[in-house]
């Protein structure tokens, strides 16, 4: 029997559905249950045929678990050692250089040491900032935001040099990024699945968590619609994940890639809706089912590199076959 496991923190809705779900399809050999896990011995294979991770960006255990677990033949979504090397501001060069248009954005040095570290240890920084380049080439209004961060914490909008030193001296010791604002006429999230399922949603990244998900999901114009789908495909491709969603903030006709670095998305069933909710159970199930019924590596390559290129598959972002 092939378990699929399914890791989650404070969720309430989606993970049960996903597993009832699964069991739901009556796949013969396959079952999906809520994992479990307590000590881990090194190099034990963790029982699981596949696991969803929903909660090991927060849960350092849970993460060095998932590694252990991939190096014995478990199949995670997404990959736990790509997801633990990525960050936002490398994943907006990506996108500039695949064509995917994003806001000029400049990653700026901690304004206050890191731990365990004094002047000393930053000899080789560049002082004092060149702020005036740093503004003209973003301008304003723009966004201060950790270069590695999520769910809108510790982000401040700044429309002057006052603002953005200000927020600036308040970031502390995280890495920040500033990234000019977009001014957008419309804003949609996408959810991204098997790097091939693209839904898009229309969003209010302003209202209330719960109030977010605007109704009438498709965007008017089709070639809208079908260069986001294009960007969205191109960026999950190219850094691998599985299940993400992506972010366009449209700015004269232009969708701009904003956030596209969330492996774990809200799926909640009170905040996604119904419709939402029932597309993306229905796809990472369809997704998790694929990935156990995968043939197992004949001679799996035990080396970093494999890990990184999660594992036995071979799609690359720029695979017309696998579109």
């Amino acid at each position: 029997m092939i378990r699929i496991g399914v890791l989650y923190g404070m969720e309430e809705s989606f993970p049960p559905a996903l597993v009832d779900r699964i069991n739901a399809m009556g796949v013969a050999g396959v079952t999906a249950e809520h994992l479990k896990v307590g000590g881990v011995p090194m190099a034990a294979p963790s029982g699981y045929g596949v696991i969803v991770d929903r909660i090991s960006h927060d849960i350092p255990f849970y993460r060095s678990y998932l590694k252990n677990a991939a190096l014995t033949g478990t199949r995670v979504i997404n990959n736990p050692f790509w997801w633990s090397a990525d960050d936002k501001f490398f994943n907006y060069a990506l996108a500039a250089k695949l064509g995917v248009a994003v806001p000029p954005t400049v990653l700026l040095p901690h304004k206050e040491h890191p731990p365990y570290t004094t002047a000393r240890s930053m000899r080789n920084l560049e002082y004092p900032l060149d702020w005036d380049g740093i503004m003209r080439y973003t301008g304003f209004p723009a966004f201060l935001k950790p270069h590695d961060g999520g769910g809108w914490k510790n982000v401040y909008k700044v429309n002057s040099p006052d603002e953005l030193f200000k927020a600036y001296r308040e970031s502390g010791q995280l890495c920040m990024t500033l990234q000019r604002g977009v001014n957008f006429e419309e804003y949609f999230r996408c959810y991204v699945v098997n790097q091939r399922h693209v839904h898009i949603m229309r969003y209010d990244p302003g209202a209330p968590h719960h109030q977010r998900y605007v109704a009438g999901n498709p965007p008017a114009a089709p070639a809208l619609h079908q260069r986001m789908v294009r960007d969205a495909l191109t960026l999950c491709r190219a850094l691998g994940y599985d299940l993400n969603t992506v972010e366009f903030a449209v700015e004269g006709g232009t969708p701009y890639a904003i956030d596209f670095m969330n492996p774990a998305p809200d799926a909640g069933l009170d905040s996604v809706g119904p419709e939402n909710f029932r597309w993306v159970v229905e796809e990472v199930a369809a997704m998790a089912l694929e990935r156990a019924l995968e043939p197992a590596d004949a001679a799996p390559a035990f080396h970093w590199a494999r890990f990184l290129e999660g594992g036995s598959r071979e799609r690359t972002w720029n695979d017309p076959a696998s579109a």
